[in-house]
């Protein structure tokens, strides 16, 4: 009975060694050089999937679930595939297929069918991986962060007043905070800190929203940036037709969490209910709304009770400790005098943070006494009580300005302050109108935007402008010093007007034009006025994104010294009158308005220089380079 064993361990091999037995051995190497091809494309179809899933994660979306699985199951259907090729090498090497060794005949015949079934799962993963075609098919959108981190430098003194507002978050008689104090006192710097803090301790509230308001409020604007931060679907916001929708959908959103709402550069009362903000009397869940302005009054004309707090000026050593980083070590000790006489200056600036960042900007290469002493002097001419934010603010800023290079740069600082507040310029266009109206004028074209280049940057080192966000194409201008330069403008008889809505043009009344030399129309609610101004001197005419539709046939003909007539993106634009009157232009721009053909007199316009290009019905396109003095008295000639 001992051959009885023997036996049976000998059955199932002679019963597997049947035809399709036989042939599973026979190609067992084949077969593997099969699954060692299926599993190289696997890899790479793997590597492309990765390669999406990266990209989409770059653009702050989140991989799938799906796609999450499969790269795992494609990472252990690659191990086990590996384990497979190693035992079918060593199988191989055996030499010993065509022999009749059972034992040997039975292991070649489980391995064959190991690598048959691991190809088919590794052919299904390909098979799934293909259907990973785009972003979308790999990704998801991202959820925005409960709170967005803000770039804020480094600060002085202003740890302790963050520590009363951080204290007032766990008042329950409190719901609304608001940071009050003058222009340039760091009130946005105080609300950004206190932003970043809710990073680190959430204190159990689930989204922080950040909102910039500015002096002329726009509440879709707002209900647009709050909306993205809730993440309320596109879908259902692009139902609601009107504000009192959208602020119906917000408020929805806002009543099922705690939150903290900042608001910064409030300059009138605002109805937070228009926003969909509610209640905060009525919701008890511990939401807080933080806001900052310029203006007591401000806080006390909000519905809510507000806890005020204000934000005054630095002591002495916390300004001079600011000064110091902004002056730099190096600057201070190149002279024996200049610590004191440094002091002497910071003490002149009052405390003041934006001054005292503008002014040690200023003298942080200033390494001779007589600098200082001059410095000292200049600031010393002006009051030396901070009356009201014009006097306190606009003079001692003043220096920063006045220490500008030449008239060009100052010209061009000026310049800025026909943008909207909080309006991001791009360099090219703002380089451009500087060409067109003649400020650098003493340069070829490109050496022009070489020069236009260098002064934007002389005006960001003297913190005149600033960089907007990330990208290096943009600049911004403080609204302290925007404010600050349209006062130097009207000082200077250079005046410059710049109205953001029909209400404010209906207030200063159209008579008001009549001395200035550069205007500028901005907003939605800009609609045409009857009236035809009254201004010789007028250079540059800017009117921008309005509901303007056409302009009076008379409109133009008092506008004989005008440089620069800017008409860009306004849509509602059909038509323009006669440009008899406007002799002296020499750019205009036409781009993004619904004009269909020009008025024939505007061939009287023999000294347009540059014009901005846009398209006509009848597929005519106007550009003239710079430089070149067209000598057309016709318009078809233009054409040409």
């Amino acid at each position: 009975m001992d051959f009885v064993g023997p036996i049976i361990e000998i059955l199932p091999t002679l019963w597997n060694c049947t035809s399709n037995g036989i042939a599973i051995i026979r190609h067992l190497q084949e077969n593997i050089t099969s699954l060692r091809q299926t599993r190289d494309e696997l890899e790479n179809i793997s590597k492309d999937v990765r390669s999406k899933v990266e990209r989409a994660e770059q653009q702050y979306r989140k991989r799938t679930n799906q796609v999450e699985g499969w790269l795992e199951s494609v990472q252990l259907k690659l191990e086990e595939v590996q384990n497979i090729l190693q035992k079918g090498e060593r199988e191989i090497q055996k030499k010993c297929l065509g022999s009749c060794c059972p034992r040997n005949c039975y292991s070649s015949y489980k391995l064959g069918k190991e690598v048959i079934k691991g190809t088919e799962a590794v052919k299904d993963l390909i098979n799934k991986g293909k259907e990973f075609k785009s972003l979308d098919d790999v990704s998801e959108k991202l959820p925005p962060p409960p709170v967005d981190e803000i770039s804020v430098k480094k600060t002085v003194g202003m740890d302790s007043i963050l520590d009363e507002v951080w204290s007032c978050l766990d008042d329950h008689e409190v719901s609304m905070i608001g940071l009050y104090g003058i222009g340039g006192v760091g009130k946005t710097t105080l609300l950004q800190k206190l932003n970043n803090k809710f990073i680190d301790k959430r204190r159990g509230f689930n989204v922080v929203i950040w909102v910039t308001v500015s002096k002329e409020v726009n509440l879709n604007g707002i209900q647009e940036v709050i909306r993205n931060k809730l993440d309320i679907p596109e879908e259902i916001w692009e139902r609601k037709i009107d504000e009192h929708g959208r602020a119906a959908e917000i408020c929805r959103s806002l009543c099922r969490k705690k939150f903290v709402l900042l608001l910064d550069d409030l300059w009138e009362r605002i109805d937070l209910r228009k926003l969909g903000v509610p209640d905060l009397s009525y919701n008890q869940n511990g939401s807080k709304i933080v806001f900052t302005t310029r203006s007591e009054d401000v806080c006390d004309s909000m519905d809510a009770a507000v806890k005020k707090i204000e934000v005054k000026c630095l002591s002495f050593e916390e300004s001079f400790e600011l000064f110091r980083q902004c002056v730099k070590e190096d600057v201070l000790n190149s002279h024996p005098e200049i610590p004191e006489l440094a002091k002497t200056v910071a003490k002149e600036c009052k405390g003041l943070p934006l001054a005292l960042i503008t002014i040690g900007r200023a003298m942080s290469n200033r390494r001779k006494p007589v600098e200082w002493c001059y410095a000292i002097i200049t600031l010393r001419s002006q009051p030396s009580e901070f009356t009201d934010l014009e006097s306190h603010v606009f003079r001692v800023l003043r220096f920063s300005y006045d220490s500008l290079r030449d008239d060009k740069h100052k010209n061009c600082f000026l310049y800025c302050s026909m943008f909207p507040e909080d309006h991001r310029i791009r360099k090219d266009e703002l380089i451009e109108l500087w060409i067109a109206e003649g400020i650098l004028r003493d340069h070829g074209l490109e050496d022009a935007r070489y020069a236009g280049e260098y002064i934007i940057g002389s005006l960001k080192n003297a913190c005149l402008l600033e960089k907007a966000g990330e990208s290096d194409d943009y600049v911004t201008m403080h609204d302290v010093l925007r404010d600050m330069a349209l006062w130097l403008a009207s000082v200077k008889e250079n005046k410059i007007l710049v109205f953001e809505n029909q209400e404010s043009i209906r207030k200063r009344g159209i008579a008001t034009w009549k001395e200035t030399v550069r205007i500028s129309l901005w907003g939605g609610s800009v609609i045409l006025f009857r009236k035809t101004p009254f201004c010789p001197r007028l250079l540059t005419f800017l009117v921008r994104n309005t509901a303007i539709e056409t302009f009076p046939n008379s409109f133009f003909q008092s506008m004989h010294a005008m440089k620069v007539l800017d008409l860009s993106k306004n849509f509602r634009l059909t038509r323009l009158p006669a440009m008899l009157e406007v002799i002296n232009l020499q750019y205009l721009n036409l781009s993004d308005t619904n004009i269909l053909e020009l008025p024939i007199v505007t061939s009287s316009l023999t000294k347009l220089r540059c014009s901005a290009e846009y398209q006509l019905d009848v597929a005519v396109c106007l550009f003239i380079p710079f430089g070149i003095q067209p000598c057309y008295k016709n318009w078809s000639a233009w054409k040409k």
